[in-house]
């Protein structure tokens, strides 16, 4: 298995470089399509009314300069991406939201790049649940990268949260490439008493043997917490000097979300490592 359509989202957040740096990377390695995508952040439906005539007219050169300001992304990622050596890429402009236009294109490719929201950040075109949405309506897993810190280009160290749950299942499937090429892999199964009837008769072993059948050696690890599994996953993977985080994506409004302490929302807003999700 490996990647062969890479897509990363070209934002203006001040540590995209190292996300091209990183996608070149894989792109190289898995001799992938790689695809920059930079939107202007306006809905389609805005430019559509635009072009009908129903739109301010005195708008057009805003969007001019919106359109300008994602060449010049686009064409430093060609700069780069052409000086790191990938092959084959491509570079797309896209009059339209990130979450929407992102969602769509991702059905069409094997992994999605993708930078954290920075609270902090002045960037008013990138929302708070981009990365959430896209993992979720997407079809595609979804690595993440933290907004501060820089981290290696090749994941040696990977913790895999494990619940029985299918969305975990999916994200162990799409990240073997990842798992295969690493030098340890951990299995944390936190509180599995609470959740019986998603887990044998040893937690963790199943998905084990299953990816040793993939010829990856994983360690499992039973953890107990009194404190909600979000924060104990991320301590637990600066314990271990962890540099990927693999997991299930779960949406707000579903009854496990709530009943797991909203874990997914908790690592999106708090990762200190990049982390691969699927839905």
């Amino acid at each position: 298995m490996s990647y062969k359509t890479i897509l990363i989202h070209l934002d203006e957040s001040p540590n995209i470089d190292s996300r091209i740096d990183l996608a070149a990377q894989l792109a190289n390695t898995h001799e992938a399509h790689l695809i920059g995508l930079a939107t202007t952040g306006v809905s389609r439906y805005f430019y559509e009314s635009m072009a009908t005539g129903a739109g301010d007219a005195g708008i057009g050169p805003y969007l001019e300069t919106l359109r300008e300001q994602a060449r010049g992304r686009l064409q430093h990622f060609e700069d780069k991406v052409r000086r790191l050596g990938v092959s084959s890429y491509e570079k797309h402009l896209a009059d339209d939201e990130a979450e929407s236009c992102l969602a769509m294109r991702a059905r069409y490719c094997d992994l999605v790049i993708l930078g954290q929201y920075d609270p902090e950040g002045t960037i008013p075109s990138i929302y708070a649940d981009l990365p959430e949405y896209v993992t979720l309506n997407g079809g595609c897993p979804v690595l993440i990268i933290p907004y501060i810190g820089t981290y290696p280009l090749k994941p040696g160290h990977i913790l895999i949260a494990w619940d029985g749950g299918q969305e975990a299942a999916k994200a162990v499937r799409n990240a073997l490439p990842f798992l295969q090429a690493a030098k340890s892999v951990e299995v944390a199964v936190f509180n599995a008493q609470q959740r019986p009837d998603s887990h044998g008769e040893e937690p963790g072993a199943d998905i084990a043997l299953y990816l040793t059948r993939h010829h990856v050696k994983a360690n499992v690890r039973q953890e107990q917490s009194e404190i909600p599994v979000g924060e104990a996953l991320l301590s637990l993977a600066a314990d271990l000097n962890a540099d990927l985080l693999v997991m299930g994506c779960y949406g707000h409004s579903r009854f496990r979300e709530v009943l797991m302490g909203g874990v997914s929302r908790t690592i999106l807003d708090s990762i200190t490592l990049p982390v691969l999700m699927s839905h």
